[in-house]
């Protein structure tokens, strides 16, 4: 690959996550602090990402693969998003927000394939030359929480307090529109699929792969990835509300922790899932969960802070150790036929369905334990996601056969 090819899919990758992590992480605390958003508010917003989840199979299989070149449909769909960026820094309550974010979210998820899209395009090794390239996007998620917590200081109590958190979808907004416009910079990427080839519904939901069901294994797998993405809605949604209401400094810069430790844990993985075996491996992010929300329960933002900070440190070992070790799985379990259709229909299931369900239960729970003064029994809290994903990890541990499955990238 040519130097400037690689540093535009690098920039480009940064420039996409650093645009994802620079308003999702601290959106339930700006929700509550500056629209007085209730819990199950929250809770609509957060499932905006599921809907796009949901929603994005379509676009890129029903438009992106047939008519438009990917970097072309990249460049509209992130200038677009730049607009409702903007519509949401001066929306004046949930009402009028919530279109916007949820306009928003149907057009950003697409835009997750089309940058792995347009990064293949220009590979003649992905295996080898993708992860290079990707870990810019985890920099860039790093960076937007670093400049919120350490640059702007727009997360402190006093900041936040002045409602200069919603300084955040400014922010994004200009990266958006940088992107955007550099999106019709890349290389080209035309359609994969001709204007007059056949639409497959099922395979662009991936519900090819539900044959894969009739394998035992693969089915607790499929339903314990459902399940366990319930209390991971938890994380996304009350993470960052919850470190800032206990009281804890620049919590959006220290959440960037969980992004670095991913990093180093998926340099971890292959010798992990090689040492100890698929079943093994996914039983340590499961509990990884269950110890996290613990952790974030009797933890405070004292003497006890340290708890809280290895429970942020724990989300590589939470999201490599079970989601990236389940997608080697499912890889293996699928082979070529249906590769793709099970990794979308895993997709579907997990960051649609699962997390859908898991952001409205979070918001629920939110609501119950609200106390006067606007704060809330976040122990109470976060004892139901842990308590649920150590019933997950007991079934998973009972029902799922042991078998060996070879690590590949």
């Amino acid at each position: 690959m040519r130097p400037i090819v690689k540093f535009q899919l690098s920039f480009m990758m940064f420039l996409e996550f650093f645009i994802w992590g620079g308003w999702f992480v601290t959106l339930g605390t700006f929700l509550g602090d500056n629209l007085n958003a209730t819990g199950g508010e929250i809770a609509q917003a957060f499932s905006t990402q599921s809907w796009g989840a949901i929603i994005a199979p379509f676009i890129i299989g029903l438009i992106a693969d047939r008519y438009f070149n990917a970097e072309r449909i990249l460049g509209v769909l992130h200038l677009l998003g730049a607009f409702l960026m903007y519509q949401m820094y001066g929306a004046p309550n949930f009402l009028v927000f919530y279109p916007y974010v949820l306009g928003y979210m149907i057009l950003y998820m697409p835009t997750l394939a089309l940058v792995n899209s347009i990064s293949f395009n220009q590979m003649k090794d992905p295996a080898k030359e993708f992860s290079p390239i990707r870990v810019f996007g985890t920099m860039g998620w790093i960076i937007a929480g670093l400049t919120i917590s350490y640059v702007f200081v727009w997360d402190s109590s006093e900041a936040r307090a002045a409602g200069m958190l919603k300084n955040t979808f400014l922010m994004v907004g200009v990266a958006s529109a940088i992107l955007g416009l550099f999106s019709f910079t890349l290389p080209k990427t035309p359609p994969r699929i001709s204007k007059e080839g056949k639409v497959n519904l099922s395979g662009l939901l991936g519900l090819d792969a539900l044959k894969l069901l009739k394998d035992r294994n693969f089915l607790v797998f499929f339903i314990s990835s459902v399940l366990i993405c319930i209390p991971l809605a938890f994380y996304y949604q009350n993470a960052n509300p919850f470190l800032s209401e206990i009281g804890m400094n620049n919590p959006t810069g220290k959440m960037t922790i969980g992004q670095i430790s991913e990093v180093l844990f998926m340099l971890l993985l292959p010798w992990f899932f090689t040492k100890y075996g698929f079943k093994k491996t996914v039983l340590a992010g499961m509990l990884a969960w269950v110890v996290r929300y613990f952790l974030f329960a009797y933890g405070n933002a004292g003497e006890l802070a340290f708890m809280l900070i290895i429970g942020i440190a724990l989300h590589g070992i939470c999201y490599d150790f079970f989601f990236v070790s389940g997608q080697i799985y499912t890889d293996t379990k699928a082979g070529e036929k249906y590769k793709s259709a099970a990794q979308g229909l895993i997709t579907l299931a997990t960051y649609g369905v699962g997390m859908l369900i898991g952001f409205w239960i979070a918001g629920r729970i939110a609501d119950a334990y609200l106390l006067e003064g606007g704060t809330h029994a976040w122990e109470t809290i976060w004892i139901y996601p842990g308590l649920f994903a150590a019933v997950v990890f007991v079934l998973f541990v009972l029902v799922f056969k042991n078998e060996k499955v070879a690590y590949r990238e």
